[in-house]
């Protein structure tokens, strides 16, 4: 029987969003009070607030959700993808008057003051959004109470955005550590559990636990480890996550990256760490123009013509030409706009994907990589 929180509190104070283009929105309050600079990109999913603000990838960003009614659920413990929020915003048309649900702990709009995030309802987000698509991805400023809207265009204007910045470093763990959770729902496979090294460039928790699902038992390292450390684990395989940033930005992570492959251990990349695998062969990125933020691309595996609808996050792309020469070969494209979804090695045991497998949230249609991983690890570890 689903249950009914209260809705949100009546806002003490209005909320002010200002682009670096000069366009001012005015809402209200419903998130905690201040001030807030950030990269402002939109996320075309129906579902799975939550998760997309607790996000590492989304460190930098703000987030405006294109569908119009959010919160309508709740929150609960169960759906966060770290330990933090990691939205700078959140922008939404409206945020749910009453949290509706058996699973719901509290509401959205408690949820985002109790974590610091500045968040604003009650504007057109489809005029927003379309802004967005035309223009690009635009720096703003989100702000609560008596401003000067002004004022914070031209904080706007000077706020840095990610192109050459490592945000990876700001989100990875201190420490390695090792998670033992599955799926929820489902037990580990029986039997002895593969080795494998994750690179935490900004690490999903659905991910862990689907990498546990599939087999592997893993060990969770920062981002700027290095590859001699990492293979002292003799792991089966290296695992390399999704994460914030500038890919170009992480150059250390490139280094480690190309000693790992040349080594022949196997490698599997996910979002930033599909973008990092492409660097340390020889390959670059670029910035997409809005990026892709959803839980509704079609992605097309090239040798099969199968197609997944597939989670996404990421606002930097793999350019295909450059490639040429570096043995990474284009295996997925999206289907919409033909950007690079997914890569292999002529000759190593290495592959990736842009998009998210994991799912959270989002499709399950690609979940099926990670047993495609089990499979390279089980087939490359010495008899």
């Amino acid at each position: 029987m689903a249950s009914s929180l209260p809705g949100p509190k009546p806002p003490s104070q209005d909320a002010v969003l200002a682009l670096e283009d000069g366009t001012i929105y005015r809402g209200r309050s419903v998130g905690a009070p201040g001030e807030r600079a950030c990269e402002l990109v939109f996320n075309t999913a129906m579902t799975g607030y939550q998760e997309i603000l607790t996000d590492p990838s989304y460190c930098g960003q703000g987030v405006v959700m294109t569908y119009p009614q959010i919160g309508n659920y709740g929150v609960s413990a169960d759906d966060e993808e770290s330990d933090r929020c990691w939205s700078e915003v959140f922008v939404m048309r409206q945020l749910a008057a009453q949290a509706s649900s058996w699973r719901a702990s509290g509401t959205l709009d408690d949820y985002l003051r109790e974590n610091g995030v500045p968040a604003i309802d009650g504007i057109d987000t489809r005029h927003l959004t379309l802004r967005l698509r035309e223009r690009g991805a635009l720096r703003a400023v989100l702000a609560t109470g008596e401003v000067d809207a002004q004022a914070l265009v031209a904080k706007a204007r000077a706020h840095p955005g990610l192109d050459g910045r490592d945000l990876a470093a700001v989100v990875s763990c201190k420490r390695a550590y090792e998670w033992n959770e599955p799926l929820a729902g489902t037990a580990a496979p029986k039997g002895e559990r593969l080795p494998l090294v994750v690179y935490d460039f900004g690490v999903k928790r659905n991910i862990l636990r689907c990498l546990v699902s599939a087999g592997f038992a893993p060990r969770v390292v920062p981002a700027a480890t290095s590859a001699a450390d990492a293979l002292t684990h003799q792991p089966a395989g290296v695992f390399l996550s999704n994460g914030p940033g500038d890919p170009a930005a992480v150059t250390y992570a490139h280094a480690a990256v190309r000693e790992i492959a040349a080594s022949g251990t196997p490698v599997l990349g996910i979002c930033l760490g599909h973008q990092i695998l492409a660097h340390a062969f020889g390959g670059s990125t670029h910035k997409m123009k809005f990026g892709h933020h959803g839980a509704n691309h079609p992605v097309i595996e090239i040798g099969t013509g199968r197609i997944d609808i597939t989670s996404q996050n990421h606002s930097f792309a793999v350019d295909a030409a450059s490639l040429e020469g570096t043995g990474l070969e284009v295996t997925h494209l999206n289907a919409n706009d033909g950007v690079v979804e997914g890569m292999r090695h002529a000759e190593l045991p290495v592959f990736s994907v842009q998009y998210h497998p994991e799912a959270a949230p989002g499709p399950h249609d690609a979940r099926h990589l990670f047993q495609r991983f089990r499979a390279l690890a089980t087939a490359t570890v010495p008899a």
